[in-house]
């Protein structure tokens, strides 16, 4: 089995905060993603719900309710002190956010294949993980394939 990391973004669209195409998208993509193997890094559940309860103006109840939801229905990557030390070995040498390079480091972690992200790099590879846009047309092959299987 391939395990998939999803980034905040997807998680955003799906909660119909942007777009009805990406909401559509995100959805198909969450639907379609075997649940045992797609992986919610634990910084993603706390961006949403920075999101929810910042720009998007949702209720910290309302909010903490889709945190659980999210955090109920996929795997959780724990944070851990070796992935806050990769993630600031990535942040150096790559110049990622120090948020965004704890997702991916925590992706990495978990042995996960791809990260689906709209904000990072498409096609960046780091540590067998490759960072992949679920939204462009058309998908990472691997992504489809994951997608087509289910």
């Amino acid at each position: 089995m391939i395990n998939i990391a999803i980034d905040t973004n997807v998680l955003v669209y799906a909660e119909d905060v942007h777009e009805g195409w990406k909401r559509t998208a995100a959805l198909d993509v969450l639907e379609g993603a075997p649940r045992e193997t797609t992986l919610i890094p634990v910084q993603v559940l706390g961006e949403l719900y920075r999101v929810l309860t910042g720009k998007v103006r949702r209720s910290p109840r309302k909010a903490q309710a889709a945190v659980h939801a999210w955090g109920d229905s996929y795997p959780i990557i724990e944070s851990s002190p070796s992935i806050l030390l990769a993630a600031l070995d990535l942040a150096v040498e790559h110049q990622f956010h120090i948020w965004d390079a704890i997702i991916l480091a925590a992706a990495a972690d978990a042995g996960c294949r791809l990260l689906l992200s709209e904000d990072l790099q498409d096609g960046f590879s780091w540590r067998g993980v490759t960072v992949t846009n679920p939204f462009a047309k058309p998908r990472h092959m691997l992504l489809e394939a994951l997608l087509n299987k289910s």
